[in-house]
């Protein structure tokens, strides 16, 4: 199993880096008020995917500080013993003698 998530972690790598090399032409990012940036259009995606994955982490980080106080100032459950199920209770058998 190690094996094959290298092997998957290998070949997500090599395409990654095609998708990079086969993208190295300039491109212009008109930004407000009449600027422009021009560079090669794998480095504008990657500051896409950063600028996104740190919004995302600025947006949840107050629910993960707040569900983590929460976690650590309550009191943990007490913990019981497993429960045992009581023995079916089964009618109690007469013993007759033969008749």
């Amino acid at each position: 199993m190690k094996y094959l998530t290298w092997l998957l972690n290998a070949a997500i790598f090599f395409v990654l880096f095609a998708f990079a090399l086969n993208n190295q032409d300039a491109v212009t990012l008109h930004l407000f008020f009449g600027a422009s940036w021009q560079a090669p259009l794998v480095l504008i995606l990657l500051c896409a995917l950063l600028l996104g994955v740190v919004l995302g982490v600025v947006v949840m980080l107050p629910l993960w500080l707040r569900a983590r106080r929460k976690t650590r100032f309550s009191p943990a459950p007490p913990v019981l013993p497993p429960q045992v199920p009581d023995a079916v209770a089964t009618p109690p058998q007469t013993l007759t003698h033969g008749s």
